[in-house]
């Protein structure tokens, strides 16, 4: 999540604070170890039933602000509040059954994430993915000890949660500043957190950059579609904000499931995030592109179709150099829609970096080399939205951001659309980037970089949320009573 923030915020935002942040990750790692072995201690010190508090407050204002929100932001919100009230009541419920359910909570998701985490690099084994495997064993170990009663008897749940966040969050913090102090200035956030290149000598395709299924067939005709178009674009802002006739970049996903030729087994989580197979038994995962009115146009595609079956998929699933066939970057949206077909939705950003974006297409066009798991069409887009949007937050809040940068990355800390980009990240780098995840990944970033789409995304104005909320409650109540009326009139 750490890694995300800076992304948002950009290179110059960290360059310009990187001794802060080493030592506000040094904060973050101190009180990560006083906070766990508080909870050692049953929780002697820390305040339990006022931070439960906070988390009621937190959650109930989060649901009062759900209300008057729409589509994905609002269920983000729901989640999110819903979340906190539970977390809280489980705690304040007190004695032995609220601190062990939430114990189990936490330990089942470690436990969830970390076998995927586990699994997934197994079979891809992308590059390091041997630490990825490590720091999967490293979750199920905390599921264990969450599970366990041993040595508080669950009472030191919560701080043990909490140190872990500060623990994991304060490292990220430090080592990333330890590289921005000792990198020379034309480095960028991509270079310093996606490490050395890649052993091929790919000039963009470093150890970060694994990602998607794809599979294409240059023959098949094509079909009609049903596009749906997803803006998410600012009304204009200022000086800060791009207007409404500004340029808009553009990500194009064609579904798994609107690829296939033939009737296909339905399997929803399956078919959005990995792949869709059909009758005869062939594996779709769909494709996406990104197109920039500047002429920039990524896509990307193996030079010869790969074979769908299930044996080739499984073989060539693996980011090995054996699996490294020729690419072929696709010329425009134009040609490759002759072929495809349209694309099945739309994802469109306005407040996006076209220098930086085209910095990172030199880079990456000087390779085309395409392999499966590691560096496909869903891998092109995700990196190219991420040097797309770097700096972002700092290009929205202009000089006033500059002033208020401490108080910008908190606000961004607590935002449940960083939360789930940052989820659907690590998913990508830790399995596999996919046209699926892509297209979630967009529109999570789209929500986090240009807010004023949504008139109740700005997390600065969550006060006036409630009072719209309130004052549409009262206009409810107010148009009941006239029916009630109405009805006792006749």
């Amino acid at each position: 999540m750490i890694r995300l923030v800076l992304i948002l915020l950009g290179f110059d935002y960290l360059r310009q604070r990187a001794r802060g942040m080493f030592w506000l990750g040094i904060g973050f790692l101190a009180a990560g170890v006083v906070l766990f072995i508080d909870g050692l201690d049953s929780a002697h010190f820390f305040p339990l039933a006022w931070f439960a508090g906070l988390l009621l407050v937190g959650g109930l204002g989060t649901l009062v602000v759900a209300m008057v929100g729409a589509g994905g932001l609002r269920t983000m919100r729901l989640f999110k509040g819903l979340a906190l009230v539970v977390a809280a009541s489980l705690v304040l419920a007190g004695h032995h059954h609220g601190h062990f359910w939430l114990s189990m909570i936490f330990g089942t998701l470690f436990l969830a994430d970390g076998l995927l985490q586990c699994v997934s690099a197994s079979v891809v084994r992308f590059p390091r993915w041997r630490w990825a495997v490590g720091t999967g064993l490293l979750e199920v170990l905390i599921a264990i000890f969450f599970y366990q009663p041993y040595p508080t008897n669950y009472q030191g749940t919560v701080p043990y949660a909490l140190s872990l966040w500060l623990l994991f969050g304060g490292w990220s913090m430090v080592m990333l500043a330890y590289r921005a102090i000792r990198v020379p200035q034309s480095a960028t956030i991509e270079s310093l957190m996606h490490g050395p290149r890649r052993r091929r000598g790919d000039a963009a395709g470093d150890a970060a950059g694994h990602g998607g299924s794809h599979w294409t067939d240059a023959s098949h005709a094509p079909t009609k579609r049903v596009t749906k178009t997803l803006l998410f674009a600012p009304a204009g802002h200022a000086t800060h904000l791009p207007d409404e006739g500004a340029p808009r970049l553009t990500v194009h996903v064609w579904t798994p499931s609107g690829s296939g030729q033939q009737p296909l087994r339905r399997r929803p989580v399956f078919d959005r995030y990995i792949a869709a197979v059909d009758a005869s038994g062939a594996i779709w995962t769909g494709h996406t592109a990104l197109e920039a009115p500047e002429g920039i146009y990524i896509s990307f595609d193996p030079a010869q179709p790969l074979s769908r079956t299930p044996e080739s998929v499984t073989q060539a699933l693996r980011a090995t150099i054996d699996n490294d066939v020729p690419g072929v970057f696709e010329p425009d949206c134009v040609t490759e829609a002759s072929r495809r077909g349209d694309s099945t939705v739309r994802v469109h950003l306005r407040n996006y970096d076209a220098a930086r974006l085209q910095r990172f297409w030199d880079a990456w066009r000087a390779d085309t080399t395409y392999n499966l798991t590691y560096r496909n069409c869903a891998v092109s887009v995700a990196r190219a939205l991420e040097a797309a949007v770097e700096g972002a937050l700092m290009r929205r809040r202009g000089r006033s951001g500059q002033r208020q940068s401490w108080t910008l990355l908190l606000q961004t800390l607590c935002m449940p659309e960083l939360w789930l980009a940052a989820q659907l990240r690590k998913r990508g780098k830790t399995m596999a980037w996919t046209p699926g995840l892509v297209r979630d990944y967009a529109r999570a970033l789209s929500l986090l970089v240009d807010p004023h789409a949504h008139p109740h995304a700005h997390p600065r104005r969550w006060w006036r949320l409630g009072l719209a909320a309130m004052n549409r409650w009262r206009r409810q109540r107010r148009q009941w009573r006239t029916e009630d009326n109405q009805v006792q009139a006749e």
